[in-house]
This record gives structure tokens, sequence and C-alpha cells, in this order.
């Protein structure tokens, strides 16, 4: 099946970036699409994406210098984890996965994707990627993957926050927030909804977050100098609580692909130490996800 009309495939031929990752270095947020013949794309889904499948992943990784992976399932795919739990099954031990489940999930289903590796799950109130699904639904996920010691993953937009921090909040496990929340670059770290999500993560020690994504929110465009401000200030201020990754192959991206390289040369601007880089792609993601 064609993409979407507009759907702009990921970057063909990435350069290598200057940046050398530490030993170790988890990508913790990238996806699997198909490929389609095999593992086809749910019916109900908002987008057709290209095919983008573990052998192209795991080239990826190994030329940007990582050692592991964070495989999310994309909502391309709904709650049919085939393809990303097949990519766990012959990644070596190197991956690890978030899934996206229904309340019809049976504990077999649970139990599979446990011994593949998955450790959370996803829930996504992006409005234009998903269909609402009731907060009592998800609750209930919640409970029963809390048993497994897995962990949930919320996708937002930060101008929602105000509507779902009371929901967040009552969550039971660790809550990992994708892309910084996704605030609005043009009104500033220092900007009201911003300081409301930092006092956020102040208060609730369970609440961890992913300094990803810069080319889905910077004004400047590459090299996504007018992000750093808000991916550093996380790194800074929760040390041990920040994530990140690729978001490879960039699903919904609207004009042009981003560079892999360029992003993995981000990360020195919100991480300049060495000390910080190894807790962001290290010490943090193996806690989380191998621990």
């Amino acid at each position: 099946m064609p993409m979407s009309p507009g759907y702009v495939p990921f970057h063909p031929n990435p350069s290598k970036p200057k940046f050398r990752p530490p030993p170790g270095a988890v990508d913790a947020h990238c996806h699997v699409f198909g490929p389609e013949a095999k593992f086809p794309f749910a019916p109900e889904r908002k987008y057709t994406p290209c095919d983008a499948p573990k052998e192209k992943l795991f080239a990826l990784r190994d030329f940007l210098g990582f050692d592991k992976n964070i495989i999310v399932q994309a909502s391309c795919h709904s709650k049919d984890n085939r393809a990303m739990v097949d990519a766990l099954d012959t990644a070596n031990g190197r991956a690890k996965g978030v899934a996206f489940v229904g309340e019809e999930v049976t504990d077999t289903e649970l139990k599979w994707m446990d011994k593949a590796g998955v450790r959370g799950v996803r829930f996504n109130f992006i409005k234009r990627l998903v269909d609402f699904t009731p907060r009592d639904v998800l609750d209930r996920i919640s409970r029963r993957i809390e048993k497994l010691g897995w962990h949930v993953v919320v996708y937002f937009e930060m101008a929602d926050l105000h509507e779902l921090a009371d929901f967040f909040t009552s969550l039971p496990t660790i809550v990992v927030v994708d892309h910084m929340g996704t605030p609005d670059v043009g009104k500033g770290v220092d900007s009201p909804e911003n300081q409301r999500f930092h006092r956020l993560l102040d208060k609730h020690k369970n609440f961890w977050v992913k300094a990803t994504c810069p080319e889905r929110m910077t004004l400047a465009g590459p090299p996504y100098d007018d992000v750093a401000p808000f991916g550093r200030a996380l790194v800074e201020r929760f040390p041990d609580r920040v994530l990140w990754g690729t978001d490879w192959p960039h699903p919904n991206m609207k004009k042009v692909a981003p560079d892999d390289g360029v992003l993995v040369d981000y990360v020195p601007k919100i991480a300049p130490t060495a000390a910080q880089q190894k807790a962001l792609l290290v010490d943090n993601p193996m806690r989380l996800y191998w621990s």
C-alpha cells in the first residue's frame, strides 16, 4: 500500500556523527515499521508510513555508534505488537521494548511480550494520532502491567498537561514522558507551561522524561540550538531520570527527514560533560530497562 500523501521517509544517507557515544550507549526511543508484507499496518491507522524494518534500525544503531535500542510500538501498528517483538527476539539481548495494548490484551500475551523484553506500555494522548481511550481503561491496564514491573510511557502535548496531570500522577508505575512533554519552543524554557512540567517532575520522583525530538519542536531548524536549552535544563535538574533517543524512522515529519547524525551531535548540547552523557545514554536506560 502506498505511503500517505506527504509522508516523508527516513533519511537515506545520514551523516557520521562527530560525537562518539560512550560504550554501551542506548538509543532509548526508536521504532520499527513492518515490513508491511510480513507485519501489516493497522486498518485504523492515521497514516501509512514506509517500511522501516529491524535490519535498517540495527544497521543505523551500529553506524551511529550505539550499542542498544529501546523499540517503542508505533501507532501505525496500533495494538499489533508483532513487528516490535520480532525485532526484540532477534536483537541478541541488545533491545527492549514498549508496547501499545488495549484492555482486551490477555495475560498470556503480556507474558509473551515480557519474555521478549517488553518493559512498558505507551499511552498516547495526541489526538491526531490515536482515538481517545477512556482513562479508567488506561488505569486498569496500568494496574495489570505494574505486576510485571513495567512502566507507563505517556505522549502528550504540553498545552494539555493541566488536563492530564492528575491522571498521570495517579498511575502506580514509573511514568516516562515522551519528547520533553512537547513544549512550545517559541514560549521559552522559562514559560509557565514548561515550569509547570518541571514542578511535576520535582514533586513526583517516579516521573522520567525523554529529551528527544528537537526536530519536531524547532523553529530554527538543524542543528536545533533553539531546542537545546529545554533538554539541557532537564539533564541538569533531573540527571538520573532523563533518556535520549533518535525517534528513527521519524514518523509524520512534514517537510524533510532529519539527519540522524546531526541528532546524535545534538547530545553534547544538552549533556555537555562526560558524566552527563554517560548518565543520559548508558546508566539511566540500563537501570530502567535492563536492571
